[in-house]
C-alpha cells in the first residue's frame, strides 16, 4: 500500500510540475536562460522565405520579429539570449504556436476570429486580399471565369476556404485543388495543372517576381477577401503579448516601420534583386493611424 501511495504522490507531483512548465510564460522562460523560437515560412515572399543564396530565412515579417526579439532581450536582461528559427508550413503553423514549439510566427498569417480561438495576434503589419494568379495569356479575369476549370490554393489558408465556400454556395463547378505550399501552387499554374492560384495578392506578386520568367504570369480579379496579416503569438501569455504589442505600436507610431516596409516592397530583394513596387496601401495607412491588435474579421 505504501508503494502505491508514494507512486500516486510522485505521479501527482509530476503532473503539477508539467502543468507549471506549460503555464510558464515566454519572458519567464527566457529570464531563466531559455531561447526565443521564431517560426518562419519558406516561400511567403516577401514576408518570410528562404534566401536560396544564403539558405537563411529573410523577409519583412522576419525583420519585424528580429526587432521584437531585441525588445525581449532588453526586457529580460538576457544579452546572450539565443534566437532559433523553426520552419513551418501553412498547414502546421497554428499548431506549432498553440503547442508552444515556437514563440512567434513571422510569416503572412491572417488574423481572424476562428484562429483567435487557438492563438493570439499582435498589431497587423500588412493588409491584403485574395486575388488570382494566372498565365499572362489567360482569358481568366475574375473568379466567375473559372467555371468548369481548376483552381489551386495552399492547404490550411483562408483563401482556400473562401474559394471552396464560394464554389459550393454559388454552384460554380470549379475543381478546387490543394497544394502543400505556395511555390508548388505557382508551379501547377505554370505547368497547366491548374488554371489559377488564389492567394493574398501581395504573395502572388512576390512569388511571380521570383520565378525564372515573371512575365509569364499575371495577377487578376477583384479582392475576394480582406486579410489583415499579423505575427502570431501564444494565446495565454498576456505579459509577452503586451510587450510585443507595445513595440509594434511604437514601430508604427514612430514611423520606424516604414523603412523596413520599403526595404521589402520598394527596393530590390533577394535572391534575384527583384523589386515588387508595392507602396503602403490606403487600407494599411488608415489602419496604422490607430494601430491596434483588434480587427473586425
Amino acid at each position: 500500500m505504501k508503494v502505491q501511495h508514494w507512486g500516486l504522490a510522485w505521479g501527482l507531483a509530476a503532473l503539477c510540475c508539467a502543468s507549471a512548465a506549460s503555464a510558464q510564460g515566454v519572458l519567464e522562460r527566457i529570464s531563466g536562460g531559455g531561447k526565443l523560437v521564431i517560426a518562419h515560412r519558406e516561400s511567403s515572399v516577401p514576408f518570410s522565405y528562404i534566401d536560396s543564396k544564403t539558405g537563411k530565412p529573410v523577409g519583412y515579417a522576419v525583420d519585424l520579429c528580429l526587432r521584437l526579439a531585441e525588445v525581449v532581450k532588453k526586457k529580460t536582461g538576457k544579452k546572450d539570449m539565443q534566437v532559433e528559427f523553426l520552419a513551418v508550413t501553412p498547414a502546421n503553423r497554428i499548431a506549432v504556436i498553440e503547442q508552444g514549439k515556437a514563440d512567434m510566427e513571422c510569416g503572412s498569417t491572417t488574423n481572424n476570429a476562428e484562429r483567435r480561438q487557438k492563438v493570439a495576434f499582435t498589431v497587423p503589419h500588412f493588409i491584403t486580399g485574395a486575388r488570382l494568379l494566372v498565365k499572362s495569356g489567360s482569358t481568366i479575369d475574375k473568379v466567375e471565369d473559372l467555371n468548369g476549370k481548376k483552381l489551386v490554393s495552399t492547404k490550411g489558408t483562408t483563401p482556400l476556404k473562401a474559394a471552396d465556400q464560394a464554389n459550393r454556395e454559388r454552384l460554380m463547378g470549379i475543381t478546387i485543388l490543394e497544394a502543400p505550399d505556395h511555390a508548388k501552387a505557382v508551379e501547377m499554374v505554370e505547368k497547366g495543372e491548374a488554371d489559377a492560384f488564389v492567394m493574398d495578392d501581395v504573395l502572388l506578386y512576390g512569388l511571380a517576381a521570383g520565378r525564372p520568367n515573371p512575365g509569364a504570369l499575371k495577377v487578376v480579379g477583384r479582392f475576394m477577401t480582406t486579410e489583415p496579416l499579423a505575427i502570431m503569438l501564444p494565446k495565454n501569455d498576456p505579459e509577452f503579448k503586451k510587450l510585443v504589442d507595445e513595440e509594434m505600436r511604437r514601430l508604427i507610431n514612430s514611423r520606424d516601420i516604414y523603412p523596413i516596409y520599403e526595404k521589402w516592397f520598394a527596393k530590390p530583394i533577394p535572391p534575384n534583386s527583384t523589386t515588387l513596387n508595392l507602396p503602403v496601401s490606403y487600407l494599411l495607412r488608415d489602419f496604422w493611424k490607430y494601430p491596434t491588435d483588434q480587427v473586425p474579421f
